[in-house]
């Protein structure tokens, strides 16, 4: 069963993306060569806990850390350490927070200096994508219609979107139903209706979809080698447009 929210129950999202989107603005300004993964990591518990929350990913099903900072050819979950960030480098932030019973989560991409042409496009097709799906989180619509509108940007610039990994269902469970895929048929799936709330996770490769998971059992990895990037927000269904719960705006 898909929970349909409260007004309510979507003012206490928005406070818990609120506070995800915050600690961006202060993380995004910290990313530079030579900073740890591990110091990236502490300044989002610090901010999240400062503003009254708790990191909703520490401890989540044994996971060791507040952020997931994933590098390079690592798309998602991947955990912060001694790793310096150097120059180039294509670094993925995952983040949520919990406050009052709800949670937040949201997820972007960064380049760190000065990047090729085909990773500035593959960051900015991969967050474009995240934004045609939300336009078509809309009452009426189909759930696929979301994946189907990521899947169709992203492969038009001949990237490719991941398979195994998919947006969700997010409130008083950091991952609820429904599961949304990022390619999909459109017109099918379920009907979308005002109070849905979702997470929606573009997570896109420069080569082939295929990934796998480390021997950490958490660090997901392009097979073949080829830089990944990853945009999140969690959305609101409304009577018009959507809501989008974790803008960084």
């Amino acid at each position: 069963m898909i929970n349909i929210r409260t007004k309510q129950e979507i003012e206490h999202l928005r406070e818990a993306n609120r506070i995800v989107a915050g600690a961006y603005k202060v993380l995004v300004k910290a990313i530079e060569p030579g900073v740890t993964t591990v110091e990236l990591d502490a300044i989002a518990e610090d901010y999240i806990r400062g503003e009254g929350a708790e990191p909703a990913f520490l401890g989540y099903r044994g996971y060791p850390a507040s952020l997931c900072v994933s590098i390079n050819e690592e798309v998602v979950h991947g955990i912060p350490g001694k790793r310096k960030i150097k120059d180039g480098d294509v670094v993925s932030l995952d983040l949520g927070s919990e406050k009052n019973g709800y949670y937040g989560d949201s997820a972007l991409t960064v380049a760190v200096g000065e990047v090729d042409d085909k990773i500035v496009e593959l960051i900015k097709v991969t967050e474009e994508s995240l934004y045609a799906g939300i336009e078509q989180a809309r009452v009426g619509n189909r759930l696929y219609d979301i994946s189907a509108a990521v899947q169709n940007h992203v492969e038009a610039h001949g990237f490719s979107v991941v398979r195994q990994f998919v947006g969700h269902g997010i409130g008083e469970q950091m991952h609820e139903d429904p599961q949304i895929p990022n390619y999909g048929t459109a017109g099918t799936g379920v009907r979308l209706k005002e109070g849905m709330v979702f997470a929606i996770e573009p997570m896109v490769n420069i080569g082939g979809w295929e990934v796998k998971i480390l021997d950490d059992d958490w660090t997901v990895v392009t097979i073949d080698g080829s830089l990944s990037a990853h945009f999140e927000h969690s959305i609101a269904i409304t009577s018009g447009e959507p809501i989008i719960l974790s803008d960084r705006g």
